[in-house]
């Protein structure tokens, strides 16, 4: 039996967005009553939504162009598929508070009562509560994230990618640009804005899927991502 998680979050016109990103709208570009020839019809069923979004709207990976002028090469559809298909732990800092880094020996901390270890090509998920306690609040954009020097040590073990459940992978005004600049010295991404994290702690190892959308010189995609048990 496999159990397939959602990790992703529903995008819809008016969802919070980071900062100054290009804000969702989706409207009716097509009608099936247009379609079947009808004229001035109260009512227009959907057959096609024009979509306009932002690459990094709602869960999503960074693309290593997206870093820092330096990896203007690395665009999305360059990366490797293997980046987003990967084994993956959840840990478990729900403890955390608004705009608290997340240091690298309390992610040594947090393995050990898992009982779980980092391996390289990990996809390393940082559960928070930080979305069903804040999301769409005047708190959405103070969440917790990974300091500096616990991003340069989380690269350093040669993961694919990290994960939160926040706007940022840092901390906003602390350590989220210093972040962006080592994962991209470093090669690996993140994922921003997850779900339900809190039905994958203290369960070990999964698949991670998050595949993104082949964009050509993308900075970025919106990806569906899912946690992967198989039960046997």
């Amino acid at each position: 039996m496999i159990e397939i998680i959602d990790l992703s979050q529903e995008i819809y016109e008016g969802m919070p967005v980071f900062k100054n990103l290009p804000q969702v709208k989706i409207g009716i570009h097509n009608s099936h009553e247009e379609w079947n020839g009808e004229r001035n019809t109260k009512t227009r069923t959907p057959a096609v939504h024009k979509l306009e979004l932002g690459e990094h709207t709602g869960t999503h990976v960074d693309a290593i162009n997206h870093m820092a002028i330096e990896h203007k090469d690395k665009s999305i559809d360059k990366m490797p598929l293997s980046m987003f298909y990967t084994e993956g732990i959840c840990l478990d800092f729900s403890h955390k508070k608004l705009r608290e880094l997340i240091e690298a020996f309390e992610i040594e901390e947090a393995c050990k009562k898992a009982e779980v270890e980092i391996k390289a090509g990990d996809t390393v998920l940082l559960y928070t509560d930080h979305y069903r306690r804040h999301f769409a609040s005047e708190n959405w954009a103070k969440g917790p994230g990974v300091s500096a020097s616990c991003a340069r040590w989380l690269g350093e073990k040669e993961i694919a990618a990290f994960g939160v459940e926040t706007m940022s992978p840092g901390v906003s005004g602390v350590s989220n640009r210093e972040v962006h600049h080592i994962c991209g010295e470093l090669n690996f991404t993140h994922y921003e804005n997850m779900v339900n994290l809190h039905q994958l702690v203290g369960r070990g190892r999964f698949r991670f899927v998050g595949l993104p959308l082949k964009i050509r010189g993308g900075t970025g995609s919106p990806v569906r991502a899912v946690a992967i048990f198989e039960n046997k």
